[in-house]
């Protein structure tokens, strides 16, 4: 598993060691964000004697190729990216060497080591401007908005060539808003609590006016984990694409009335124009995943909310 010591690898690290996989953790532990954080998910996964964690980037070929040589994984769950649409308008390199290169790197070592499967994380955001609700995974991606997703795009297009050159199954997970207890603090509604809780202001873009499917992290375990086990090897090239979302787009404004009401405080509000790259609604289709997988997500915003305060309370005291 790449991406080990982030937001969602964790999760998923975490539901594979308690049910008695081995899993090899790879993370290179990059200071995009509270490196201090990464370090924590760690430490609730290097208790289980079934796990290993090996420090290393995935745009380090070399070092890369030794994991795959010594370790010889039978799946590999692909979490490991320069995420963040804000941050990609500013250090492109960043994106393209975790995102092209390093996908490069992975695709290469699945095809010489005979991966059974490849799950790797895609985003919502590849649908880019479309305004056809809800986003299909047949929907045309041909217009990104950021380059973020055309990063993501490019992905899902390489692991393609992959599949129908040389046989490796691969599934990419278009994720959408993914959010919940130890998240990822660039994003919005983890910047808000901290905002909030300062007395700082928030800035709110598009005057508020967004909507965006927020899905919590223990519905996308369950669907990434779900998929895991199912390789598209049935089909004539082995490769899909699927939604895992929420399929209920929750309003800007009253996500944060939310987490107003559960910090106890009012938001001081800076309203400003719409971000450069970003996209007014977000809202998933998600019924090719729900039939192969059963995939059903079950948790709403209020509760995943209330689940992700009182984690942060407790976290940052």
């Amino acid at each position: 598993m790449t991406g080990a010591a982030g937001f969602i690898g964790m999760h998923c690290a975490k539901i594979l060691l308690d049910r008695g996989d081995q899993v090899i953790g790879v993370d290179n532990l990059n200071d995009y964000y509270d490196v201090g954080l990464k370090e924590a998910r760690l430490t609730q996964l290097t208790t289980h004697d079934n796990f290993k964690f090996i420090k290393c980037g995935i745009e380090e070929r070399e070092a890369l190729a030794a994991v795959f040589s010594q370790e010889k994984p039978d799946r590999v769950i692909h979490l490991a990216a320069q995420a963040g649409v804000r941050y990609s308008l500013t250090n492109p390199h960043a994106y393209i060497d975790a995102n092209i290169m390093g996908f490069t790197n992975i695709l290469e070592e699945c095809r010489h080591n005979g991966i059974s499967h490849l799950v790797y994380a895609s985003s919502s955001s590849v649908y880019g401007g479309n305004t056809s609700m809800p986003f299909s995974e047949h929907d045309n991606i041909d217009h990104p908005v950021s380059l973020y997703a055309a990063t993501k795009k490019a992905n899902e297009l390489m692991a393609h060539t992959y599949s129908h050159l040389y046989g490796v199954p691969t599934t990419g997970l278009r994720f959408f808003t993914v959010y919940g207890p130890a998240g990822r603090p660039d994003m919005a509604y983890f910047d808000f609590t901290r905002a909030i809780l300062a007395g700082e202001p928030i800035r709110i873009f598009n005057n508020g006016d967004l909507m965006r499917d927020f899905t919590y992290i223990d519905d996308i375990v369950r669907g990434v984990i779900g998929v895991c086990e199912v390789p598209p090897t049935e089909l004539e090239i082995p490769y899909r694409l699927l939604n895992l979302g929420n399929t209920q787009p929750v309003q800007l404004g009253y996500f944060i009335e939310t987490l107003e009401h559960l910090l106890g405080r009012e938001a001081v509000k800076d309203y400003v124009g719409m971000q450069p790259g970003d996209v007014y609604k977000t809202c998933a289709n998600i019924e090719a995943a729900r039939a192969l997988v059963g995939y059903q997500p079950a948790i709403g915003i209020e509760e995943g909310l209330e689940r992700f305060v009182e984690w942060y309370r407790g976290y940052y005291h």
